[in-house]
């Protein structure tokens, strides 16, 4: 007979076992739950095509590509590159080269969804309600743990800690509302073939999956492996720090869904696949007009690079930054396979082609110069996290380079390419660019420009940008004409001016609408270091509502 006291201990050392291995038993859950779905093998796609041949009408093509977490230093176009330039991206370039460099081009955001919220409807995403980004089921849970184990190197408070499930819908129903029109359903209405490929993260129930939002055709990205973590062709960095890190790794698989139906296996390294896809969309409809969001997942963790990407940068000691260079390498090649591809057909000359990144590079990869100048990363509102490459090429319209200055933003993208096109779209947030561009005196499309995700928000007028969050309380106040990398805050020398701009803030709050869920999490985010470099006192930092 065991006695109480040795059952005791066993029970002890049992819940002390799972104590300190609760990270990992929590990671083996999230791998249960989520990233050990069934996936079927591979398939290939049957992309729509006219049923007879078309005589084109004229109107032009529209591809935009997005990249993701992309940073402002991560292209070679305005002298810069990852690993101080070791891996030029001359197909990327090209865009800007050879049509408009926005040069202060912004993010709607500084988190994905709400950025492609934006792209996709031309309108603010609070405008819509989508403030805050949806976050698979247990991320906040584990995050929480994460920080109660970790957190005390943090500033301030335990910042997660919202995940109630009465209150937060299912993941897969935060989206973009079926009642707002979106791109694809004002060129398909216009005549458009529309195809989606890549990420989506705008929903995939109640009827806001890409295919219920006005795309004919999508292949969507299910889950976010760029290839199995054991693929022989793959190389992997794995970021032993980043909570976030651990999660992906737990929660993807490598695989895809097309037009709604049951997850497959995606034909290789997942840049290179949507590559293929693409091309096949634009010879299957090059007798057509058609609009071609091709999203990617690149440059976004986890870091996954193709081996023959990795082995030919051997030139770069730094295992991290080779395989985020490899991405970066990857990427570069896709954009010009889908160049090629327009040439090819025919298509080049009447084909606007759009770039952009739906935010900054993330801090937490540990990879301190991919926003170089600029401060702050993705999950920010300092320049790092929404200042993005934004380049329009379109020969056609577009017969010389040109640099434009004034600011710009993705919801000004879905105005261009509908204007390009010739369809109608009243009550936009988003301009039309090209007017601006040809402007003589280089008229600006917006007065001011706003951003908001929950209490910290910002205000751009007249080069003047003003962050404030309240919860703790705390204002900036950059003049960007002067000092674009915000090393200045200018708060004590302009009361007045601050008023105004908070005063243009609550304005622009009174018109928008209130987040359709609540925000799962409030995160100090440090400006000026990666995730990797602990807090000192007087640090700056950021707390970041999603």
């Amino acid at each position: 007979m065991v006695k109480p006291i040795a059952i005791i201990g066993i029970l002890a050392g049992v819940f002390l076992a799972a104590y300190s291995y609760r990270f990992e038993l929590l990671l083996t859950a999230v791998n249960l739950a989520i990233g050990s779905k069934s996936v079927n093998p591979h398939e290939e796609i049957l992309w729509n095509s006219p049923e007879k041949e078309e005589k084109r009408d004229g109107r032009p093509n529209v591809v935009m590509i997005v990249a993701d977490d992309l940073g402002w230093n991560d292209l070679t176009f305005n002298g810069g590159g990852v690993a101080g330039g070791l891996v030029p991206t001359p197909n990327i370039d090209s865009i800007a080269k050879e049509g408009i460099l926005f040069k202060n081009g912004y993010s709607a955001s500084g988190t994905c969804a709400p950025s492609r919220a934006a792209l996709m409807t031309g309108l603010y995403p609070t405008r819509v309600g989508f403030e805050f980004t949806p976050t698979p089921p247990f991320m906040s849970r584990y995050l929480d743990i994460s920080n109660k184990a970790f957190g005390p190197g943090l500033p301030g408070k335990n910042y997660f800690d919202r995940y109630d499930d009465e209150v937060v819908p299912n993941f897969r129903e935060m989206g973009l509302p079926t009642e707002e029109v979106t791109l694809a359903e004002r060129f398909k209405e216009a005549g458009y073939y529309t195809a989606h490929i890549g990420k989506w993260h705008l929903g995939r129930e109640n009827g806001m999956s890409p295919n219920q939002q006005g795309f004919v055709d999508s292949l969507r990205m299910e889950s976010g492996l760029y290839l199995p973590k054991d693929d022989p062709e793959v190389v992997n960095s794995i970021q032993p720090w980043d909570p976030i890190d651990k999660f992906l790794w737990a929660a993807l698989q490598h695989s895809a869904v097309f037009n709604d139906g049951e997850a497959f296996e995606p034909g290789g390294y997942l840049t290179d696949y949507w590559t293929k896809e693409a091309i096949k969309v634009i010879e299957n409809n090059r007798n057509r007009p058609f609009f071609l969001y091709f999203a990617h997942w690149a440059v976004h963790n986890p870091l996954q690079a193709l081996k023959e990407d990795y082995d030919s940068l051997e030139e770069i000691a730094d295992h991290r930054l080779r395989v985020y260079a490899a991405m970066v390498k990857s990427l570069d090649r896709s954009v010009g396979k889908v160049l090629e591809a327009l040439k090819k057909n025919g298509l080049e000359e009447n084909t606007l082609v759009m770039f952009t990144s739906d935010n900054g590079g993330p801090g937490y990869i540990g990879l301190p110069e991919i926003n170089d100048p600029f401060r702050g990363w993705k999950i920010s509102f300092f320049e790092g996290g929404i200042h993005v490459p934004f380049f329009i090429k379109w020969p056609k319209e577009i017969a010389e380079a040109r640099i434009y200055k004034n600011p710009v933003h993705h919801m000004d993208l879905a105005a261009t390419a509908l204007a390009a096109a010739g369809i109608q779209a009243e009550g936009l947030d988003g301009v039309d660019l090209l007017p601006h561009v040809a402007n003589e005196d280089n008229s600006s499309p917006h007065e001011t420009l706003f951003w908001r995700g929950g209490h910290y928000e910002v205000v751009l007028k007249d080069g003047w940008k003003l962050q404030r969050m309240s919860d703790p309380e705390k204002t900036w106040l950059f003049n960007l004409n002067e000092d674009p990398t915000e090393q200045n805050n200018l708060v004590q020398e302009n009361p007045e001016l601050v008023d105004q701009l908070i005063g243009l803030l609550e304005t622009h709050n009174a018109s928008q609408k209130q987040s359709i869920w609540p925000a799962m999490i409030n995160a100090p985010i440090l400006i000026d270091k990666t995730s990797d470099i602990s807090f000192e006192e007087g640090d700056e930092y950021v707390y970041w509502m999603n």
